[in-house]
């Protein structure tokens, strides 16, 4: 009866969680462990998601934010409910249905709107320090008897003759077990000092570069940028100036800040995000990757998904695994 997870990403550290929760044996392997993930350098903002399956990404990011509303009572999690001001170039108007589920909610007055923005929302939201965020999970798993072990999965056939029930939490690396419409999308983020902001502030924008700050704690994480089929995860030093123009002409406090560090991802992005059952020889394989730049945001609700899909086909008396 025992599980299989590939990953230890956000979305694979929480669906392991999940699955040991609900009382399954759990092993974890990943080619990265943790902290070498994509998932460290993220914001890492809770917020909605316009990805396909749109119905399901809507319930899955709903159920997350129950998931951090309740980790964010918890100081050691390193999830808060943070002050947000988004903002966009766009007209105002009502927000979308994947917006409805914000905490507080509410349109910026029209002397509350930056200059060079026609609107925004005040908002709260859920924040995760990501490195503490991950060490939290991590120290979850542990708790429930479960440690990642660093290693790689040659092929789902391969991993389905180790465990009768086998979970793809591979993000970009699904590409190398074949669906090659994964592919990635390069990120870059600018670490600072902080000067004292509290307030987090996103620019919602459909550009390759926007204007995103990320306070915590003693660090503030700057941003953004999607470079998409880029694989060379190199920093680049001219994003870098103007991630940090962008937002020192937003806050003046950052000016003085110190650069910490410069930091890179790739988001494993696909048309669809894919949380599926497949039947693999005389295993199953459940699938969760695909989510972008949605993998904080989207993971609880995905993971609570393939745990139920998996006390499914545990409790199936045709196909008892």
């Amino acid at each position: 009866m025992d599980a299989l997870v590939i990953g230890a990403g956000v979305n694979g550290l929480t669906t392991a969680i999940c699955l040991a929760e609900d009382g399954w044996p759990v092993r974890v392997v990943a080619k990265d462990l943790p902290h070498d993930t994509t998932s460290v350098v993220a914001g890492a903002l809770w917020g909605p998601s316009f990805q396909e399956p749109m119905a399901m990404t809507m319930a899955w990011t709903d159920q997350s934010l129950l998931d951090f509303t309740a980790l964010a009572e918890d100081p050691r999690s390193g999830v808060r409910m943070a002050r947000a001001l988004t903002v966009s170039t766009m007209p105002p108007g009502e927000p979308p249905p994947q917006a409805r589920s914000i905490p507080e909610l509410r349109a910026c007055a029209p002397d509350e709107v930056p200059a060079g923005f026609a609107g925004g929302f005040h908002a709260l939201m859920p924040l995760a320090d990501m490195p503490r965020y991950l060490d939290h999970l991590t120290a979850r798993l542990a708790e429930a008897g479960v440690r990642v072990e660093q290693g790689t999965v040659a092929s789902l056939d391969d991993a389905a003759r180790e465990a009768p029930l086998v979970v793809n939490c591979t993000g970009l690396g699904a590409r190398e077990l074949g669906d090659d419409s994964v592919r990635p999308v390069f990120g870059q983020h600018v670490v600072v000092t902080n000067p004292g902001l509290d307030l987090l502030f996103m620019e919602l924008s459909t550009a390759d570069e926007w204007t995103s700050y990320f306070p915590h704690g003693d660090r503030v994480v700057c941003g953004g940028v999607r470079v998409p089929d880029r694989w060379d995860r190199t920093p680049d030093s001219a994003i870098t100036d103007r991630i940090l123009a962008r937002v020192r002409e937003r806050e003046p406090r950052l000016g003085d800040a110190e650069v910490i560090e410069i930091v890179t991802g790739l988001r494993p992005d696909r048309p669809a995000v894919r949380v599926a059952k497949e039947r693999r020889g005389t295993a199953w394989c459940v699938h969760n990757y695909g989510h972008g730049g949605n993998g904080v945001s989207l993971s609880w609700g995905c993971a609570r998904e393939v745990a139920a899909l998996a006390t499914e086909l545990r409790d199936e008396p045709a196909r008892r695994l």
